[in-house]
């Protein structure tokens, strides 16, 4: 049985443009764009590995943040339980601090870009919304 990994996210919105990172090639869904974020550890609450995840992988500090969407998905060889958060306001200039590459992109061009499964229906979410 596939334990299912608990995953804080962040859409980190400005100025009408998105900041995402590329996923390492030698990670699971290596070489595809994501929305920063990672795993939730077991002594920690979801808000508290988003703000951690955030600062570790980009350098930013959240000052509020709203749920967005929850995801679970299975990929086969991995479940995933997303907890998606909209973040708009923090401290700090978004900057990979992995080596990974990084941009900020407009809604339109960001639904042309290769996310993982699980990340489309965040996508289709700010779509519906208006982003």
């Amino acid at each position: 049985m596939t334990k299912t990994v608990a995953v804080a996210v962040g859409v980190i919105y400005q100025q009408s443009q998105f900041f995402i990172t590329k996923r390492k090639v030698d990670s699971h869904q290596g070489g595809k764009w994501e929305f920063p974020g990672g795993k939730v550890e077991n002594n920690e609450t979801v808000a508290q590995a988003l703000a951690r995840e955030l600062k570790e992988e980009i350098n930013i500090e959240v000052l509020s943040c709203q749920p967005l969407i929850t995801i679970n998905h299975d990929y086969g060889d991995k479940k995933v339980s997303l907890e998606v958060f909209l973040v708009d306001n923090f401290i700090g200039t978004a900057q990979a601090q992995e080596g990974q590459l990084q941009q900020w992109c407009s809604l339109a061009e960001l639904i042309k870009l290769d996310f993982p499964v699980a990340n489309q229906p965040i996508i289709e979410l700010l779509q519906q919304r208006g982003f």
